[in-house]
């Protein structure tokens, strides 16, 4: 597997930029290809079922991942439980000494099964490489706005 990480500052307190990143609900503003996402059961606590509704290959498909790591403001991770293609995220906020502002890290990581084997280094990685940045750049203006 091979990790992308990602990092942007945000000029917003730790608090705040964990509230927006960690939200599922949020998810459509910034992420690229995601057209929903909500908590299973509402409240973000380790074990939750993360479901998030992504735009792959043309077609909308439902994708679950289960809570691993819930620790406000500081950091926050799922893990992919189904299909082909099954994400682990990594979420890290840093408040920035003396200022308003946070650096937020996102490590993405890829575990491909079956057809996924194959989709992850051959696609997968390589588009996610690409929209990574976007999807931070997204992130930071909408909570700098």
């Amino acid at each position: 597997m091979t990790t992308i990480v990602t990092k942007v500052e945000v000029e917003r307190t730790a608090d705040e930029v964990f509230a927006y990143v960690t939200d599922p609900n949020h998810f459509p503003e910034w992420q690229a290809g995601v057209t929903g996402g909500h908590l299973e059961g509402g409240e973000p606590v380790v074990g939750a079922k993360c479901l998030t509704t992504r735009k792959i290959g043309g077609r909308e498909r439902d994708v679950t991942s289960r809570l691993t790591v819930f620790d406000p403001p500081r950091s926050w991770a799922v893990r992919g439980e189904d299909g082909p293609i099954r994400a682990t995220v990594n979420v890290t906020v840093e408040p920035i000494a003396g200022r308003d502002a946070s650096t937020l890290t996102i490590d993405l990581d890829f575990e491909g099964h079956g057809i996924g084997k194959v989709l992850v280094p051959l696609i997968v990685v390589p588009q996610s490489r690409k929209e990574m940045p976007a999807n931070l750049a997204r992130l930071k203006t909408n909570l700098e706005s």
